[in-house]
């Protein structure tokens, strides 16, 4: 597998000093935030050249303040344009995935309501995926929304797309879930996966292997789908000295991943 790690998680006052300590530390990749400065993606390309790092994909602004679920197609509006931009980005990059969040149930949203809004500005932003190469990956967040993995495997495959895929995240579906029973059942649908430590008594993030993460029965349900892609940190180090809880990052990740071999 590919070990990467959240950009903004990696410690350092610039972006160039983050992916120095991100090579330094031993990842093979960064996931950036959306850019769309050319100033900014020009030195994000010179960045990763040359500390040998793949940008393994981008997180699509935005759609939190614009979900594609809002009742107003003006809010809806802002969120896909913020995936466009996202979708631009990655293109720029080199990187092939884009994060999305589809949509947020809320007291003022149905979850059939966001099913129906969700899905149909995705719809609009296919194209948009096809011609850069991208995949629209969704990922499963703590909105209220693809709560089960039958759902979750029902909405990607209503748009008959390979351009609209899984973006897997371990320790969010703690919360209510067993990863690697959701992992089976979107099998070959996910196209990106983050990693994160939690505590599913305490409901709190930790760090990677200090929850009640199975990490064994993850890696391998990874292995039993066939995934081999990107594992993504997405936690900051702990500790005092930031570039040694990063390199502990880095060996937790070895960890997890040797677990599945």
């Amino acid at each position: 597998m590919k070990l990467g790690i959240c950009l903004g998680c990696v410690p350092g006052a610039t972006d160039a000093e983050r992916y120095a300590n991100a090579a330094r530390a031993g990842f093979g990749a960064v996931e950036v935030a959306a850019l769309a400065d050319p100033g900014q993606l020009r030195e994000h390309r010179e960045l990763a050249a040359r500390y040998g790092l793949q940008i393994s994909g981008v997180m699509t602004g935005g759609v939190w303040e614009h979900p594609l679920s809002a009742a107003d197609p003006a809010v809806r509006d802002k969120g896909v344009q913020a995936v466009l931009a996202a979708i631009e980005a990655a293109a720029a990059l080199g990187a092939d995935a884009v994060l999305v969040i589809p949509g947020l149930v809320t007291p003022d949203v149905t979850y059939e309501q966001a099913w129906e809004r969700s899905a149909r500005e995705l719809r609009r932003l296919i194209p948009a995926a096809e011609k850069a190469n991208v995949v629209l990956a969704i990922e499963n967040v703590w909105n209220k929304f693809l709560l089960s993995p039958m759902e979750f495997v029902a909405y990607l495959d209503s748009f008959a797309s390979p351009h609209v895929a899984a973006y897997f995240d371990v320790g969010n579906i703690v919360a209510y879930g067993y990863p690697d029973h959701w992992i089976r059942s979107l099998g070959r649908r996910v196209r990106r996966v983050h990693v994160k430590g939690f505590h599913a008594a305490r409901h709190a993030w930790t760090p990677l292997r200090e929850g009640t993460i199975d990490w064994a029965a993850v890696m391998k349900a990874f292995g039993d789908v066939g995934y081999d892609g990107y594992l993504t940190a997405e936690l900051s180090p702990a500790g005092d000295d930031p570039i040694a809880g990063l390199r502990q990052i880095k060996a937790d990740l070895d960890a997890i991943v040797a677990m599945g071999r």
